[in-house]
């Protein structure tokens, strides 16, 4: 009888997995995640069991600044796996408190790379903690397609609780998100629009790289679970922006959530209202807690130079995206390649090796 209840009773891994999908007005839907990076943590982390590529006493290493280092370390500290992860001043003491707690070890890089900046920088430590441990597990969720292949999952539980959906709207940073949802929902509903929510400073979508205050949705190099071909529109939300925007889908709708996800919403809200006749999902990834003393603090924000009077009321069109910035600036993508929409100039500096 107790093999039988324990089966029964999932992990806080599979139990937080999944969002909860909340109706935020008449045609918009958010996916509210715990913290999403779960999916593709646990994804890639099975498909490496399964494998045999990990067992109890193995080594992970992964760069990250983020969720994914948490989602990696609840998950490794679970099954018995060491994870080291590698990061840079970014972190937030907070979060690395939690990774220490949960038996991370987690390396800072100070300084960054001239090319690349700080993700270049980790990409170089962590070759050197590879070689120091040759029998280590890299999950790799840049360029891993088991990343995007993990939310086959989520879009079965967006069908099955709202069933036609016309347009997915979310942050992208590694990529796998956005990228996985879309081509998953587009089995179903090929018609879907795919809008993606990206910063000014990011290399994603045809800018240089630069400074992001705005942290966990774009990057400094370019992942190869970055599909430009699945987007119909590429927005560009400043820090700012992003912040007020948290604020105010926190007041509304007592969603408790990060700026990434008050950027998604930003869009989202604006693409609603502008087609009323289409069902709208907007991906919100994690909850607020790591942002209390930033995001959710005026104070901070005023000293910051960030806190906004009030939310912009429509984005800028651009026709490149030299031209996006320095506010919330959005440009037709069309479900094109990267080179169609911003030619060769940038491309070789983006690339993640």
């Amino acid at each position: 009888m107790k093999a039988v209840k324990q089966n029964l009773y999932p992990s806080v891994v599979e139990a937080i997995m999944l969002p909860r999908v909340i109706r935020l007005s008449g045609n918009l839907y958010g996916a509210a995640f715990v913290l999403m990076k779960l999916l593709p943590a646990s994804f890639i982390l099975d498909r490496a069991r399964y494998a045999k590529l990990v067992r109890p006493g193995s080594v992970v290493i992964e760069t990250t600044s983020g969720t994914f280092g948490l989602a990696l370390a609840m998950i490794c500290n679970l099954r018995g796996y060491r994870l080291i992860l590698v990061s840079d001043p970014a972190i937030d003491s907070p979060l690395q408190r939690r990774l220490e707690d949960l038996s991370a070890r987690v390396e800072i890089v100070r300084s960054p790379s001239p090319e690349g900046g700080f993700q270049r920088a980790r990409l170089e430590r962590m070759s050197e903690l590879q070689a120091e441990y040759p029998d280590h597990f890299w999950p790799a969720q840049y360029d891993n397609p088991h990343n995007p292949g993990a939310y086959a999952m989520l879009t079965a539980l967006l069908t099955e609780t709202i069933g036609q959906i016309d347009c997915v709207v979310g942050p992208v940073g590694s990529g796998g998100s956005m990228c996985g949802t879309t081509d998953y929902l587009r089995l179903l509903l090929p018609k879907l629009k795919a809008v993606g929510v990206d910063t000014h400073g990011s290399v994603l979508f045809g800018q240089p790289d630069g400074k992001r205050l705005l942290r966990g949705l774009g990057n400094s190099l370019m992942p190869k679970n970055v599909k430009h071909s699945s987007f119909d529109e590429i927005h560009w939300v400043s820090a700012a922006e992003g912040f007020a925007a948290t604020r105010v889908l926190h007041r509304e709708h007592s969603l408790f959530m990060g700026p990434t996800s008050g950027a998604a919403y930003l869009v989202s809200k604006w693409w609603a209202e502008k087609n009323p006749d289409a069902t709208v999902v907007v991906l919100l990834p994690d909850e607020g807690y790591r942002y209390q003393d930033t995001v959710y603090d005026d104070e901070w924000l005023h000293d910051n130079n960030l806190l906004l009077e009030s939310l912009p009321t429509e984005p800028r069109p651009v026709e490149h995206p030299l031209s996006a910035g320095p506010e919330w600036s959005c440009i037709n993508w069309n479900r094109r390649e990267y080179e169609q929409v911003v030619g060769s100039l940038f491309r070789g500096q983006a690339i993640h090796k």
